[in-house]
């Protein structure tokens, strides 16, 4: 194999093969960390995509391991899917150090296109402490000593960090050789792999093609608003506008109507996979949830400010 690319079966990750493989004629193998509270559509997108002669290995990490990290995120963190994050490294930089693999291609750098830190805009290549620093937010392993958590079920989230440098394995990402354009790579994708999306909108946004593959995204977006006040239609409407597809008044409207959606419809999920109460449950959003930006009216954290 001449790379790898990490993939979920969604829109980004097969763009990525479609520039690699069927444009570039490289040779990739696809690799993907099955993600925590699987959704149906997420499973179908990704044999959908595999059934276009790519190669794939698919890690389903210890689930207790997956469960307890994810909870332990939750919890320190504000971050839902912990584990699982950390995962989409580990898994895939085992599997490139297990096949003798030197370059792995990511998506995106979610950093630069999302909002977040710039230092690596114009480097094709990230580090080992950039994906600690930026993505896993530091001290990744005090959170495995709070799991109590066995050497061997932490197999596949154990980053090797020295095999990394030893093995001089490069990680990029493809955002970095071309402008990004979420929706471009879903049109491609729904044309050459039959990427399906969902009915109808996915929570908290106005679009419904992208991350359908797990239920703790929907959780990941609500933390993410709480925190910061920029939640998943900010996102993608910030997305719209450097496209060229939408005005920023366009944006506002849509950021307004659906920034900051609690995810109702999956609460009962979250308390049985994180085995909590509802009051513990409340207790971890009410830690997390920015005084400065919001108030708790009725049970719920409301903005006390707005876009302009």
């Amino acid at each position: 194999y001449d790379c790898i690319v990490p993939v979920s079966g969604g829109k980004d990750g097969a763009y990525v093969m479609h520039k690699l493989r069927d444009e570039l004629g490289l040779r990739p193998l696809t690799v993907t960390s099955r993600p925590p509270l699987e959704t149906e559509i997420g499973k179908k997108n990704i044999t959908k995509f595999l059934e276009h002669d790519f190669d794939h290995v698919h890690v389903t990490a210890n689930y207790k391991a997956m469960r307890v990290l994810n909870k332990l995120g939750f919890i320190k963190k504000g971050s839902p899917y912990y584990g699982w994050l950390v995962s989409i490294f580990s898994v895939v930089v085992k599997v490139a150090i297990q096949q003798k693999i030197n370059l792995i291609f990511y998506a995106e750098d979610g950093e630069i296109e999302y909002g977040g830190s710039t230092k690596n805009k114009n480097k094709a290549i990230f580090d080992v402490k950039y994906i600690i620093k930026d993505y896993f937010e530091g001290g990744y392993n005090e959170i495995f000593k709070q799991s109590k958590l066995d050497k061997k079920d932490l197999y596949w989230f154990d980053l090797p960090e020295n095999e990394i440098r030893n093995k001089k394995i490069a990680l990029t990402h493809w955002s970095y050789f071309e402008p990004w354009d979420s929706y471009r790579n879903y049109l491609v994708s729904k044309e050459k792999y039959n990427l399906q999306e969902k009915e109808n909108q996915n929570p908290g946004t106005f679009t419904n093609f992208a991350q359908n593959d797990q239920a703790l995204y929907s959780l990941h977006a609500y933390m993410m608003y709480l925190k910061l006040g920029f939640g998943r239609a900010t996102q993608d409407a910030g997305i719209e506008i450097r496209r060229g597809a939408m005005t920023r008044e366009q944006a506002i409207n849509l950021v307004n109507l659906y920034d900051g959606f609690y995810p109702e419809e999956y609460i009962q999920t979250y308390l049985e996979y994180y085995n909590i109460t509802q009051s513990e449950f409340d207790l971890v959003i009410d830690h997390w949830a920015n005084k400065k930006l919001f108030k708790k009216v009725n049970g719920r954290w409301e903005p006390i400010f707005t876009i302009k």
